[in-house]
């Protein structure tokens, strides 16, 4: 019996020794100093596609490079969820548009009525280039030849439909002016492949691998933006930035094309302290890498172009790095 008792007793002692570690300041917030752990929670996207891999390529710099740093990355809806995600506090960093972004902090298109305003930018990494395509037989050379066709211009609601929009308007061209279909990304690529509409606006770095398929199939081509419409484009929306998509891109793309990008950018919101986001920036750009053996596109992550396209407020710490030489 004293055995038994002295047993139960040994168990309540391990209990409440548990409940006590459990409290012991492992859950403290990102931005925390000193010894303590910083847990960083980074929004990505779909687990095919390109901002997931990059999130755990950060993951795993942050972990071997920020003292106490515990950082995971998970899969997510992508940045319209990442931006709903950051503002709930259920991650730290996301992975996002810089026009999601600045559509969020400026409360208008998707997030009319349901502004962010503590959004706040890490850095500016990668193009995602708006490549308006069609094929050969169709003879859409120009976005003025656009009027009067079937023209794929994203979901409803989401970033790549804005995008079409917004340059459509900009070369005097509205929804009346064309048959508009709202599909997404993948509906797009097959509609395209099986003539069902005569040009697509898809917003995605190159080479797209939808759109090398349809180049084994059809003879693409890609609509220019350039210009006075580019000037235009990057004068009215902070968000955009001049990008060529080199000739070769794609099979029997001869020339370089003119176009304009969105940016991936890293977001947090004003909660992350300035001496954190530092330390982020810093271990990103100095083990560069590691993002490029995760994935081909960050070959065009620089700190050079940090800032290029940053759509919203920088965090301070981000700031200092990008100032120094």
């Amino acid at each position: 019996m004293k055995a038994k008792k002295m047993l139960v007793a040994l168990l309540a002692m391990a209990t409440a020794a548990s409940l006590v570690a459990g409290c012991g300041g492992g859950d403290k917030k990102s931005g925390s100093s000193g010894g303590e752990k910083k847990f960083i929670n980074i929004a990505t996207g779909g687990t095919a596609g390109v901002y997931y891999p990059l999130g755990g390529a950060l993951a795993d710099i942050l972990n071997k490079n920020i003292k106490g740093a515990n950082a995971t990355a998970q899969s997510t809806g992508a940045s319209v969820a990442n931006v709903n995600m950051l503002k709930e506090g259920q991650v730290d960093v996301a992975f996002i548009q810089n026009d999601i972004a600045y559509y969020a902090v400026n409360g208008v298109e998707m997030f009319k009525g349901k502004q962010v305003k503590n959004l706040k930018g890490l850095a500016t990494l990668y193009p995602e280039t708006i490549q308006i395509v069609t094929t050969k037989n169709t003879g859409i050379k120009t976005i003025a030849d656009l009027k009067g066709k079937r023209v794929a211009v994203g979901a409803a609601g989401s970033g790549a439909e804005a995008n079409a929009r917004q340059i459509l308007n900009m070369a005097g061209i509205t929804y009346d002016d064309i048959k508009a279909q709202y599909l997404s990304f993948a509906e797009a690529s097959s509609a395209l492949k099986d003539g069902n509409v005569d040009a697509a606006f898809l917003t995605a770095g190159f080479p797209t691998a939808a759109i090398q398929d349809l180049a084994t199939q059809h003879d693409v081509v890609l609509v220019p933006i350039d210009g006075d419409l580019a000037d235009k484009l990057v004068k009215k929306y902070p968000y955009y930035t001049k990008t060529v998509i080199p000739a070769k891109t794609y099979n029997k793309l001869d020339v370089d094309v003119s176009s304009v990008s969105v940016k991936c950018m890293l977001v947090v919101t004003d909660k992350m302290k300035d001496d954190l986001g530092y330390d982020i920036v810093k271990a990103l750009y100095t083990h560069l890498d590691r993002m490029q053996a995760a994935h081909s596109i960050a070959k065009m992550i620089t700190k050079k172009s940090a800032t290029e396209g940053m759509s919203i407020p920088l965090n301070g710490g981000a700031d200092k790095y990008f100032k120094e030489k």
